[in-house]
């Protein structure tokens, strides 16, 4: 099975192929394939250039919705269509408690144009980071609490996209930490190493994070599919064909996942 990573963001791609690469079929996958990799199974990552999608400017205007669910699964939908082949998007943002939510969907373009602009050299990322710091001077820790969400979305060609979420809680330090990740790592802490996302390795990130979280679903319900694509009579089984609309299932430390047909 081929399987397109619908990215452009070299950061991300390596973030879901380090993930996936890692996740093996754990008990909540069918027991015939635990302990398997993705690979093993014969799940082939292809990014955007390997599928035969070259870059269009079509794709900027993708991410034009309110909530994660939508901007991923505009992103899925679009790539699985033009490459014929299973395709994962994901959107991902930073909920921040002070600002009621933002930036959220906007976490990427959160800096006025104006304030970019203002500094020549100056990365999109880093802008974001001041932007936010400025908003929250003088904001007391005890109201700097925030959460890094993700949701990705699987698209088949023809079929609706099913979408995998997961949030991980952080904290807004008051001045950036680290040299690690990217986007708003550097200023936001995970309470339970009580160091900046930055500071972890890509390890400790990866195993509960928002991103990791929503992947390691992704990998599991991957896992099924595969098994069952081999051995199609059990597919007539109702408790592998009727999947709930929505399950939660709470992680050590990390926050939630929740996995959901559009």
């Amino acid at each position: 099975m081929k399987l397109l990573l619908a990215t452009r963001s070299p950061h991300k791609a390596a973030e879901m192929r380090r993930i996936l690469a890692s996740a093996t079929a754990t008990e909540d996958a069918l027991a015939p394939v635990a302990g398997k990799s993705l690979d093993a199974l014969g799940v082939r990552l292809l990014g955007p250039e390997e599928a035969g999608v070259p870059e269009s400017p079509e794709e900027e205007g993708l991410e034009r919705f309110d909530t994660f669910e939508e901007n991923a699964a505009a992103k899925a939908e679009w790539f699985a269509r033009l490459s014929g082949i299973p395709a994962v998007a994901d959107d991902s943002g930073l909920e921040v408690d002070a600002l009621g939510g933002r930036p959220g969907v906007r976490t990427k373009r959160f800096a006025p144009a104006e304030a970019v602009e203002a500094c020549p050299g100056l990365s999109r990322d880093e802008a974001n980071n001041r932007h936010l710091l400025r908003l929250l001077e003088g904001v007391p820790r005890d109201r700097r609490g925030a959460r890094y969400v993700c949701v990705a979305s699987l698209a088949l060609p023809g079929a609706a996209p099913i979408h995998f979420r997961g949030e991980a809680p952080g904290l807004i330090l008051e001045s950036p930490r680290g040299a690690g990740g990217f986007g708003y790592d550097p200023i936001v802490l995970a309470p339970w190493a009580n160091r900046a996302y930055a500071e972890l390795s890509p390890e400790e990130k990866d195993r509960c994070s928002h991103r990791g979280q929503a992947f390691r679903a992704l990998a599991a319900h991957l896992a099924q599919a595969s098994h069952l694509a081999q051995a199609p009579h059990l597919a007539r089984a109702p408790h592998l064909t009727q999947a709930p609309q929505c399950t939660k299932t709470s992680l050590p430390r990390a926050g939630r996942i929740r996995v959901a047909t559009q």
